[in-house]
């Protein structure tokens, strides 16, 4: 089945994470990447939403955009050239934000050796909890199938597992039955 959710994590990650958005919300895309989650979320908040999407490397911000353009989103998308860990920095919309959205990792198809880390990836995750709204989300798709990764998906579980059960819901998915080290996602929900 061609449209399976399961088939990829950033499939399922998005197919659970959507269904805390509406048109007109706001909403962030931490990783940028190649834009596929931009371009998802420009489309699921509307003409009167807002996306802001993040990416320290400009080849990623250029990804983006060009597939905004091609792919009909980009009005209600801010793109940012920096760091997720100082996303509230750029958000006027304090306690307004619907999701959060993070795919960490390295560029598909670009420098291996430029990759998300757990010093800048824990603080953006902290970072997104003083913008989230109540019933607001956070999706994480962590990789530890490099050594980089498996230090960040750590750092990242160890931090969520510590969040005050009063406030927050923690989801954690992996897919046991693919090869090596599958990617893994979280979500927390802000209660």
């Amino acid at each position: 089945m061609s449209d399976s959710i399961i088939r990829t994590a950033t499939k399922f990650a998005m197919a659970i994470t959507e269904k805390y958005i509406k048109k007109g919300d706001t909403v962030i895309d931490a990783t940028a990447g190649n834009g596929s989650d931009t371009l998802a979320l420009s489309a699921l908040v509307g003409e009167n939403g807002k996306v802001y999407a993040f990416d320290i490397q400009e080849a990623a911000i250029k990804r983006t955009k060009k597939l905004l353009c091609s792919g009909g989103g980009f009005d209600n998308v801010i793109l940012i050239k920096g760091s997720h860990e100082n996303l509230s920095s750029y958000i006027a919309e304090k306690g307004e934000v619907a999701a959060v959205v993070f795919n960490l990792g390295y560029l598909p198809q670009g420098d291996k050796s430029i990759t998300t880390k757990a010093e800048s990836s824990v603080p953006g995750i902290k970072e997104s909890f003083s913008i989230l709204k109540k019933g607001g989300i956070v999706s994480i798709v962590a990789y530890p199938g490099t050594e980089e990764g498996k230090i960040e998906r750590d750092a990242v579980l160890d931090y969520v597992k510590a969040l005050a059960k009063e406030l927050y819901h923690v989801c954690l998915l992996t897919m046991p039955n693919q090869k090596g080290a599958p990617p893994e996602i979280i979500w927390i929900e802000v209660k």
